[in-house]
């Protein structure tokens, strides 16, 4: 099998449609062997009704994939994606979350891009934003938050020393890589009831940057990201920049010696603290009044108390 199209899914009942259709008029599929399958991350919705539904449809019209069924009951994108490697018979695992509805040459371009190289461990694309509401103002400087991203119309590596990755709202990665380099329990596992630490999709990244992996963008893939309305509450996106921040030095140990973690909790915290010292005497009274100001100031405060965050040791884990 080349490819195994994995979607992480929770209560995506109503999103997995767009989604389906997308994936059933894929373009430029000919000589490739793939799959699709749905990881429904205990969801308590009808997700897994609306799943069964499609594989008769599917199965009615002779569509040749197949759209394949799993549950994780473990909470958290993090769990869903470990189960996908589990489960997947592709040698790449292309993610894709049910908020996304991918180009229809998408497939096709995954096919081809990836003999990039032969250490390319995952790959990326542009993602472009479909909005169900205009966004605030000031929102193009904060959209890479929420997984949208561009970087150009030329393939590059992403910096991942730097913290510089792709969202797992579209990635592709080598199954064999990942097995081989990701430890089976992770750190971050993504936002859970009660709480909202974001990195769950970098730190499988960087455990291949770690190994020796290569880590690619190209602008022949690409997707669309549904942000529904109630995204853009200024309450929702500080949330998020705090969750964003609270990751930084979980993920930046990842990559960091042991001997040398010292050094990063204090680096972490005095660098950080700079910043918000710096942003606040800059935009005073606009921290509480614009949005980007706001959303900055929830992320610098994230990242100095990221060393004190625990480890995420969720109930249920194995």
């Amino acid at each position: 099998m080349d490819i195994t199209v994995a979607i992480p899914t929770y209560k995506g009942s109503h999103r997995l449609p767009a989604l389906f259709t997308a994936l059933q008029h894929q373009t430029g599929t000919q000589g490739i062997q793939w799959e699709i399958l749905v990881v429904d991350n205990n969801s308590p919705d009808h997700t897994a009704a609306v799943i069964q539904h499609w594989q008769q449809q599917w199965a009615n019209q002779g569509f040749t994939p197949p759209l394949r069924y799993c549950r994780e009951d473990r909470q958290g994108a993090a769990f869903a994606r470990q189960r996908a490697m589990g489960e997947a018979q592709g040698d790449w695992v292309a993610f894709v979350d049910d908020d996304n509805v991918p180009a229809l040459d998408w497939l096709g371009a995954i096919a081809a891009f990836r003999h990039q190289s032969p250490r390319l461990g995952a790959f990326s694309g542009r993602i472009k934003g479909a909005y169900a509401a205009p966004p605030p103002e000031g929102f193009d400087q904060i959209k890479g938050f929420l997984a949208i991203r561009d970087h150009g119309s030329q393939p590059c590596r992403f910096r991942a020393e730097n913290l510089q990755l792709p969202p797992a709202a579209c990635v592709v990665v080598r199954r064999s890589a990942w097995l081989a380099a990701v430890p089976p329990t992770p750190r971050l596992s993504g936002k859970v009831p009660g709480r909202f630490i974001q990195g769950d999709d970098y730190e499988p990244l960087l455990h291949l940057h770690k190994a020796g992996w290569e880590i690619w963008y190209t602008p022949s893939l690409c997707t669309h990201h549904h942000i529904t309305a109630d995204r853009f509450d200024r309450a929702y996106l500080l949330t998020l920049a705090q969750g964003c921040g609270l990751a930084t030095y979980q993920l930046r140990s990842i990559i960091t010696p042991p001997a040398q973690q010292p050094i990063m909790v204090v680096r972490t915290i005095l660098g950080n603290v700079r910043r918000l010292v710096i942003h606040g005497l800059t935009y005073r009274q606009r921290i509480g009044q614009e949005l980007v100001p706001g959303f900055l100031w929830a992320f610098y405060w994230g990242s100095v108390c990221s060393p004190f965050v625990r480890r995420d040791r969720p109930k249920n884990a194995l």
